[in-house]
């Protein structure tokens, strides 16, 4: 066994951190890592976009210097904000994240996630505390064209659906900035693209795990719309622990890290919907009515998505720590833990430890 790079406390600690989006999922999770490492994170996002919410449930607030309900589509506002906390390290995590709603609302996804990713940058670019900007984008980023192999970094950008543009749209904001504002400053920019997460916490509508254990828990049956997609499927902690790497490397380190960086899974780790839905039935210990597979909505949705992460595990030292099964009995622990009314916080806060302390 080897162990991977690490994510280093002593260099988050004391650091101040500005995050958007911390009230999302993935920003709940972030916000209490970062705390537990001893940095100073002021969030700012709008209201928690779910009810119930990790943010919420896991008392996020209390682990923050400051929570500011913000829109990233307000400039004025994100400046004031951005400039009063001083921070050194940026991470842009706030969005529009659904394929679905993307559909029915164009307009606020682009707005939210191509303008709001242009004010972050402007915000950034005038504040003089800044080193650091991190992205977080996604994988359907790329133009999928349903191979059965990993997109690179270097792959042409696309997206079919608003949501999947909208930030194939950032990314190219991010490069221009980089290129045209960012390239004789002592900011470094980068990007990073990540797969399906899943994990405890997350109450999005029409996303797999979360609309799986909402069923499991109503003791209703399960709804699929597209059972044999196969998809890149990987722990939150995994993408937020490849985020941390990255932005110490930037830090640390300097431009050569300032690109764009994929953080998927491993490739035995890229499932159909089917196999997912199963093995979750297997762990859940209560009684459930299965699933069934629905007709699928008009619009388009991707059949086989992978990413090839070579580059960050040579060049980070990172890798998924937690295989697919690990990932879904967690998953399955903190609905639990839910259930019976337990400090959801500090169980976030072990399951981070026991992720930290996995070997691989």
């Amino acid at each position: 066994m080897c162990r991977a790079s690490i994510v280093d406390h002593s260099f988050w600690e004391g650091k101040k951190v500005f995050l958007t989006g911390h009230t999302g999922f993935k920003g709940s999770w972030l916000s209490i890592w970062l705390n537990s490492m001893g940095a100073k994170v002021t969030g700012y996002s709008l209201y928690a976009p779910t009810t119930p919410s990790l943010f919420e449930l896991g008392n996020v607030e209390d682990v923050l210097v400051e929570s500011v309900r913000g829109d990233v589509t307000d400039l004025d506002m994100l400046k004031l904000s951005l400039h009063k906390t001083n921070p050194e390290i940026v991470i842009h995590m706030a969005a529009q994240p659904l394929v679905k709603k993307s559909y029915e609302d164009p307009v606020h996804t682009y707005k939210t996630n191509v303008m709001g990713t242009v004010n972050v940058m402007e915000a950034a670019r005038t504040c003089n505390s800044v080193r650091v900007i991190l992205n977080v984008t996604t994988d359907k980023c790329y133009e999928n064209k349903e191979w059965y192999w990993g997109y690179r970094e270097n792959e042409s950008l696309g997206g079919y659906d608003p949501y999947s543009s909208s930030k194939a749209c950032a990314e190219l904001i991010t490069s221009a900035y980089r290129q045209s504002f960012f390239k004789t400053t002592d900011i470094k920019v980068a990007t990073a693209r990540a797969g399906n997460v899943i994990g405890g916490g997350d109450w999005a509508e029409d996303r797999l795990i979360p609309d799986i254990i909402r069923a499991m828990i109503e003791q209703g049956q399960i709804q699929i719309r597209n059972p044999e997609a196969v998809r890149p499927w990987q722990h939150v902690l995994d993408p937020l622990y490849g985020y941390l790497l990255l932005c110490q490397h930037l830090y640390l380190k300097g431009v050569e890290y300032a690109q764009a960086w994929n953080f998927g899974p491993q490739e035995t780790d890229v499932r159909s919907v089917d196999w997912v839905v199963n093995q979750m039935l297997k762990k859940w210990p209560f009684k459930h009515q299965g699933y069934k597979a629905i007709k699928q909505d008009d619009w388009h949705e991707s059949n086989v998505l992978k990413l090839d992460s070579s580059k960050a595990f040579k060049e980070l030292g990172w890798t998924p720590r937690w295989k697919l099964d690990k990932s879904l009995s967690s998953t399955i622990e903190w609905v639990i833990q839910y259930l019976d009314g337990k400090d959801l916080k500090e169980l976030c806060i072990k399951q981070i430890a026991e992720y930290e302390n996995t070997e691989w």
